[in-house]
């Protein structure tokens, strides 16, 4: 099997080339400068001029890196620069001119400048000419605020240019105070060098920042220094305000919730538009929240590539988001005119391998059924389950995964599985999803005799550093190994996938079970960041660009339906599972051009997948579990919540199945008599009623028991006064914090929960679900105090600093007094009132959820056993296929297959029954009188009818018996039923026939010998029988032909009576099934109840009018 084409690097010449066009008349004096790495000179020239027809004449080219020794390169656009702002030469006007106003030589002089740095090159100024996407979100942008928006976002993959963009909507809008906000202090120098490059030039804005990057460079103002350029200023020459601060800063400051005394001035003005970067990280916390809330502004643009939690809440509607996707890059990538540089060129492409984790382990694919009468386990392979430790920190299934790790490293298919491919792949990213997980795999990889040569980079928090500080470590691990080492595996527990540039990441291994689009894409975004490197290939240092990125994934099912909905998710005709599957399928086939899926065929073999593949796939491979879990699993069951809404003759229905297992039934729950006192909505989900919650909370508690909880708590509140320090006001609400959670776990939740009858781990949800609301409130009435002491403290030692008298400092102290007393009144008030509505407030919220958890787990439960009844029907479908199947058969005609008797007496239910299951219908409602209509579709079709289709392949894969190569035959893929069709085991059958031959040598050389099996089962006694007559030796000289030998032996030696129909059909289809024709020739296996002629007395009459006298 070849190994995996694997190639992110590309070799490229960063090359600046100068042309001239003799035959174009208005370019006489002019030359066209322009830039390549991918392509020769001559081949961009000639990509460039060819659709003119037009001669081009090369002038010169030369190496595009700096001649001072650096190593760095650069594109043409620096050199651009350098001539119109350093020269003064004329470009020619147009979207990215590359034409100067220069003749060659001078303007190669002019590059060996350049290339050498013999100039000064700080504060080089740049002109721009926005692309048409980010044009299209500034007019976006610029319409909502116009009409009185105030929050809108930029849904913009990395890479998208939002930084000048921002820039460009600032200067239409015509704004004079910004302020640009970011949760990565380390992107400041990005905003600046934008400002300085694009803008600054200008002089109509000043960036301004105090902040630790970028308060040195050059360009940049200090609040200080802006306010006296203001004020030199003449007055029509004002310049504007563009500020930039991290949140972290901000969160430091004593006007935003810290402890600083800085950024006041922020505080005190209003801004006409916040810009917040990176959008998507920490603005959920409490600090983020009353930072965000301190700041005056007009408008506020979010910048984001994976604004999840604010799409996910529906914060922003349609016309307030911009969406710039990474097939969108891609396309703008593929559709680039070929004239100038392409903007995308240096963005990889993603590519996704898919593959199954079960022949990894297993070293082939699982054969046979996974049928247990005993116990039933609906399968689905879980990854976090694989790499799930025990309480040592040891892996459960250790020896699985050495299976995996050494299969990754020795079997061709895989990423790592020889040098060359290791090779491509220096630096990966590895996903799980425990802590306890990414450190058992750490110490398995540092042992393994292919990856101990690789630096393991852990990448998991402990916990011990809040969550921002904890990513810059990880970060920092990562930056330091890669610097160190040639080779890095970093093991990542959700660190490190969002807003991290790490750029030599060229592949991601998801070992998690992420099933979310939106996170699994930006996991995936990761290691599509452009990189360049030096490499040494053939002795020789060649410049590289990474082309591509991988995903490596190891289950197809869960990853194939991540990527449909991701693929769908982009566009909202069908996004949420909108559209039809033929606009769904086109989005899929879009997405495939630019991120292509290769996964295994049923041989192995890795192939690239087609969009019909992506929708199939999950279906095949669900309905490869149903078939080998003998049709009873969970796959099969759809729109189970619609019982609830169903009729009692649907109940009545589903109990006549007999549960899969019977060690599990519950006469009680099995009644599902408590169904119709289930609190659900009309679709099946559990939704209590404000009433019900109202009235039980009335019942359990009322206003004594909340009397007594506000005693108690507020005997914990010592006095706070103006004499109260911070320590002591921080101690009485502390105390007030913690008499309250006590009070509501004692009178709420302990009440609340005996009630419910709730679980150990319920009631420990109810619990932190309080006290984390708890906290939070009271936080914030803390902090509320805490700020305006602080503030107050800062203002009166400025006050006292200031004083030229000792009345000026006693007024200083008094207006302190004054504040801290209201502040301590707004304190004491905020908590009286908190304590007073808490107990209430917080009793409804519990019984709430209580009676949520409660109906949850009653409704699966009764769920649970609608399955259960359904497993029990599903178990007798590969019968129903065995005795009547072909490939026309579907769930929608499953019932014209077989006759009424048949269908009710193995099944249970009558055909009329089952198709209201299946299809729904009307029915009298008595309750109300009304007639209605219940929903039906119990059943999915789509894998119905899949699993249908692969019992038929598995059937017709064994139908040759005589193939001693099988190792299974089709009865391991049908389980026992409850009707008398229990199938004796192939081993078992061999046995029974060996004895036979051990009590009459030679029976099976006698061409005249007759057997009879006269109670079949399924017809393996049968066959086995005529394997012996066929292959022996005097039988096989007797009737050399094999047809002839076959015929004489099911025409002349081999009988059998069954004693129903569809036992009948299993028989003889699986005796006969090889041979078509012969199976309308053979007429010596007959319906007849031999048991029960035998019980009767008159087995030899009914054998005799069966076959005649048998020999």
């Amino acid at each position: 099997m070849a190994s995996p084409k694997i190639q992110p690097f590309a070799p490229i010449v960063p090359m600046i080339y100068a042309y001239t066009t003799p035959e174009v008349a208005r370019h006489d004096g002019w030359t066209k400068i322009g830039y390549t790495a991918k392509q020769t000179v001559q081949d961009r020239i000639k990509q460039q001029t060819h659709t003119a027809d037009v001669e081009a004449k090369l002038e010169w080219q030369d190496n595009a890196m700096y001649k001072d020794g650096s190593g760095e390169y650069f594109t043409d656009k620096p050199f651009h620069n350098f001539l119109t702002q350093h020269k003064g030469i004329e470009q020619e006007k147009g979207k990215n001119n590359e034409w100067f106003h220069i003749e060659p030589q001078p303007a190669r002089t002019y590059f060996d400048e350049f290339a050498t740095r013999s100039y000064s090159y700080e504060g080089e100024h740049f002109d721009y000419e926005l692309r048409l996407e980010q044009q299209d979100a500034v007019q976006a942008t610029k319409a909502y605020f116009e009409k009185g928006g105030k929050e809108f976002l930029w849904n913009a993959k990395p890479r998208f240019g939002k930084t000048l963009t921002a820039y460009d909507l600032v200067q239409q809008m015509g704004y004079k105070m910004v302020l640009v906000v970011t949760n990565r202090p380390s992107i400041a120098n990005s905003w600046a060098d934008d400002f300085i490059k694009f803008v600054g030039w200008r002089n109509k804005y000043c960036f301004v920042s105090e902040n630790d990057a970028v308060k040195d460079k050059k360009g940049v103002l200090s609040r200080t220094e802006y306010l006296k350029m203001r004020r030199d200023a003449n007055s029509g020459e004002k310049p504007n305000m563009i500020a930039f601060e991290s949140l972290q800063g901000l969160k430091g400051s004593v006007y935003f919730g810290g402890a600083f005394d800085k950024l006041k001035w922020i505080k005190d003005n209003e801004f006409d538009l916040l810009i917040v970067d990176e959008s998507q990280e920490g603005v959920d916390t409490l600090k983020t929240e009353r930072a965000f809330d301190n700041i005056k502004r007009k408008h506020t643009l979010y910048l984001s590539g994976t604004p999840f939690k604010a799409l996910a809440d529906g914060r922003f509607e349609a016309d307030q988001i911009f969406n710039w996707s990474y097939v969108d890059e891609q396309q703008a990538k593929e559709d680039w005119d070929g004239i100038s540089y392409n903007a995308y060129e240096k963005l990889p492409r993603l590519e996704m391998y898919t593959y199954q984790m079960s022949p990894m382990i297993e070293g082939k694919l699982s054969q046979g059924a996974a049928i247990s009468d005993e116990n039933y386990v609906d399968f689905a392979f879980d990854l976090n389950e694989f790499f799930e430790t025990d309480e040592r920190g040891i892996f459960r299934h250790k020896d699985s995964v050495e299976k995996f790790l050494d299969a990754l490293t020795t079997q061709e298919k895989y990423p790592f599985s020889t040098q060359e491919l290791r090779d491509e792949l220096p630096h990966t990213l590895w996903l799980l999803n425990r802590v306890a997980s990414a450190k058992a795999l750490a110490k398995l990889l540092k042992e393994h005799p292919v990856f101990k040569e690789y630096e393991i980079v852990l990448a998991a928090g402990d916990g011990k550093l809040d969550e921002d500080d904890e990513a810059e470590a990880s970060f920092n691990k990562v930056r330091k190994a890669i610097d160190n080492h040639d080779r890095t595996i970093t093991l990542s527990v959700g660190q490190l996938t969002v807003g991290v540039t790490v750029p030599e990441w060229s592949a991601v291994l998801m070992l998690s079970n992420m099933k979310s689009p939106s996170s699994y894409m930006q996991a995936a975004f990761r290691v599509q960041n452009p990189y360049e490197t030096d490499v040494i290939i053939d002795g020789r240092k060649q410049r590289v660009q990474k082309e591509r990125a991988y995903v490596f994934d190891f289950d197809p099912a869960r990853t194939l339906i991540v990527y449909e909905n991701f693929a769908c998710n982009l566009n909202t005709a069908t996004a949420g599972g909108r559209g039809t599957s033929q606009d769904r399928e086109e989005n899929i086939r879009k997405l495939l051009n630019f991120f292509p899926v290769i996964g295994e065929d049923s041989e192995g073999k890795m192939v690239e997948i087609d969009a019909k593949a992506v929708l199939t796939i999950p279906r095949r491979l669900k309905s490869v579990e149903v078939v080998r879990h003998g049709f009873m699993s969970n796959y099969l069951f759809d729109n189970i919540s619609n019982i609830f809404s169903a009729p009692s003759a649907v109940t009545e229905i589903i109990q006549k199945l007999t549960p899969m297992d019977d060690k599990s039934f519950d006469a009680q729950q099995n009644t599902l008599s408590a169904m119709g006192e289930i609190p659900v909505d009309e679709y099946g989900d559990v939704q209590v009623s404000d009433e019900y919650v109202i009235g039980k909370s009335k019942n359990l508690f009322g206003p004594k028991v909340f009397e007594e909880i506000q005693e108690t708590v507020l005997n914990n509140f010592d006095e706070i006064d103006s004499s109260s320090d911070t320590a002591k006001v921080q101690e009485s609400v502390r105390a007030v914090k913690e008499a309250l959670k006590g009070s509501i776990e004692y009178h709420v939740i302990e009440s609340t929960a005996n009630e419910y009858d709730l679980k150990k781990s319920k009631k420990k949800q109810l619990i932190r679900n309080a006290n984390n609301e708890i906290d939070r409130t009271m936080k914030r009435i803390e902090d509320d105090f805490l700020q305006t002491k602080k503030i107050a403290e800062i203002e009166r030692d400025k006050r006292v600093a200031e004083a030229e008298t000792s009345a000026e400092i006693e007024q200083a102290q008094a207006t302190y007094n004054s504040t801290i007393s209201d502040a301590l009144g707004s304190l004491d008030n905020a908590i009286h009132n908190f304590v007073k509505d808490a107990p209430q407030k917080q009793s409804t919220e519990v019984v709430r959820k209580a009676a949520e958890f409660k109906a949850q787990e009653e409704k699966s439960a009764v769920e649970d056993t609608v399955r259960a009844h359904l497993r029990g029907f599903a178990r007798t479908i590969p019968s129903f296929i065995m005795a009547y199947g072909d490939r026309d058969l579907c769930l929608a005609n499953f019932d014209d297959y077989t006759e009424d008797d048949v269908f009710e007496e193995v099944t249970g239910i009558s055909e009329e029954q089952f198709r209201f299951l299946r299809d729904g219908g009307t029915y009298f409602d008595e309750a109300t009188g009304e007639e209605k209509y219940f929903e039906g579709h119990l059943f999915n079709e789509v894998v119905f009818n899949d699993s249908i289709q692969q019992f038929l392949n598995k059937r017709e894969e064994l139908a040759n018996y005589f193939d001693e190569s099988h190792v299974e035959d089709i009865f391991d893929y049908i389980p026992p039923q409850k009707t008398n069709q229990i199938f004796t085991p192939r081993c078992v059958v061999k046995e029974m026939v060996d004895d036979l031959e051990k009590e009459n040598p030679g029976c099976f050389d006698d061409s005249s010998n007759t057997f009879a099996d006269l109670y079949m089962k399924s017809g393996l006694y049968i066959t086995e029988i005529v394997k012996r007559l066929f292959n022996s030796p005097v039988i096989k000289k007797e009737f050399p032909d094999k047809h002839d030998r076959i015929r004489h032996i099911l025409q002349n030696q081999v009988y059998g009576m069954a004693p129903t129909r569809i036992i009948w059909l299993i028989a003889t289809n699986y005796i006969l099934g090889f041979d078509e024709e012969l199976k309308s020739q053979v007429a010596n296996f007959v319906e007849a109840d031999a048991a029960a002629a035998a019980k009767e007395g008159t087995l030899p009459e009914l054998v005799e009018e069966a076959f005649g006298q048998l020999e």
